[in-house]
């Protein structure tokens, strides 16, 4: 019971701020859910309870088979794509394959299934290994329907325990213009649970990565894009990683997705850099429990002084949960913010900065 609880405490509404008119029912509303917030932060520091959703991981890092890819190479024991690599693993996998890449541009749209546990891809360097393809939300896919924002993903993740090494994902599409529809173009789509993402690049624009379901966790990563480019509903850490806008409009660099009060998800960026070109909002509210913080991050003028958007509904403002703490850069200062995010205490971001906020000693590997 005790459990039970301390979820309801962590996913109530504890990002409730007054509402315009500064009633006292707001107020109320206000404290309860401070005093609520405050509980779920001492019981997360007394390790009461993990993420009661996702099932406690059970990785393998020990390679039971290593396969090799090189585009240039006629060896009959390795592969001339990554994609035939992919093929000759069962498609029931229940070991730690590793796929190992050396330098080349692969033009290749993958998907790994939700069946191939434990794959392991790694590069001979981001800027010398990568993956590209140019598809769009709304080209045509089999059967003349459109591969819409999930289908458009150069490479796509349905598999757990999956980890990324040295790889650039890129989607080649070009940078639509204001307004446009249908020209979403993911670099990279995660579906899945405990998934580790090392010293990779995302390059896209409009919709760059996907991240969609699951715990996940990068690090030193590079991720470039124009609007919404980090979405989706996982529970993901980013650390020390370059965020980069490409665009000569307004931008957005996360829509998060969060839509109840039960769910554990949201995106945290720690020791993270944030530059680019035009104007940046951090996020937009796609979920209406929207959830995202920024601790120790730089960032640079091109961040909005009000910082997020409430994706054009005011109710959301009530529900979200917008966050930053110690960041530093033009960008930075937080007196300009809207009123409904909020400046964290030491105490209040604490569940954020360590890779205990995916469960990450449960699943990631020790180096």
């Amino acid at each position: 019971m005790l459990k039970i609880l301390f979820l309801m405490l962590l996913f109530g509404n504890a990002n409730s701020w007054f509402t315009s008119n500064g009633s006292n029912n707001s107020f109320n509303t206000f404290k309860v859910d401070e005093e609520q917030y405050l509980q779920w932060l001492k019981a997360k520091e007394l390790g009461s309870f993990k993420n009661a959703v996702f099932q406690k991981a059970k990785n393998k890092f020990k390679p039971c088979l290593t396969l090799s890819v090189n585009k240039y190479s006629k060896s009959a024991r390795g592969f001339a794509t990554i994609t035939k690599a992919i093929n000759s693993i069962p498609v029931i996998n229940n070991c730690r394959v590793v796929i190992s890449i050396s330098a080349g541009t692969y033009r290749e749209k993958i998907e790994i299934p939700g069946s191939m546990w434990y794959i392991t891809m790694e590069g001979a360097g981001a800027d010398k290994t990568i993956i590209e393809w140019d598809d769009t939300a709304d080209k045509p896919g089999q059967g003349g329907h459109r591969l819409g924002t999930y289908g458009s993903a150069t490479f796509a993740v349905n598999s757990p325990y999956f980890i990324a090494k040295n790889i650039t994902f890129k989607n080649k599409a070009p940078s639509p213009p204001a307004g446009a529809l249908g020209k979403q173009a993911v670099a990279l789509r995660i579906s899945a649970d405990a998934a580790a993402f090392i010293r990779c690049k995302f390059i896209g624009a409009q919709d760059t990565l996907y991240d969609h379901i699951g715990r996940h966790y990068f690090k030193h990563c590079y991720i470039e894009g124009s609007v919404d480019f980090i979405f989706g509903n996982g529970l993901s850490l980013y650390e020390d990683c370059h965020l980069h806008a490409k665009t000569n409009s307004f931008g957005a660099l996360t829509a998060q997705k969060r839509e109840s009060m039960l769910e554990e998800t949201g995106f945290s960026f720690v020791n993270c850099k944030v530059t680019g070109s035009g104007a940046l909002y951090l996020g937009r509210a796609w979920g209406t429990f929207s959830r995202v913080v920024f601790v120790y991050t730089y960032m640079d003028k091109i961040i909005t002084p009000t910082g997020w958007y409430d994706w054009g509904d005011k109710n959301r403002e009530m529900t979200v949960f917008y966050g930053q703490y110690q960041c530093s850069g033009p960008g930075a200062r937080f007196g300009g913010r809207v009123s409904w995010s909020r400046e964290l205490t030491e105490q209040e971001v604490k569940p954020f900065i360590s890779i205990d906020f995916v469960d990450g000693y449960d699943w990631l590997p020790s180096s």
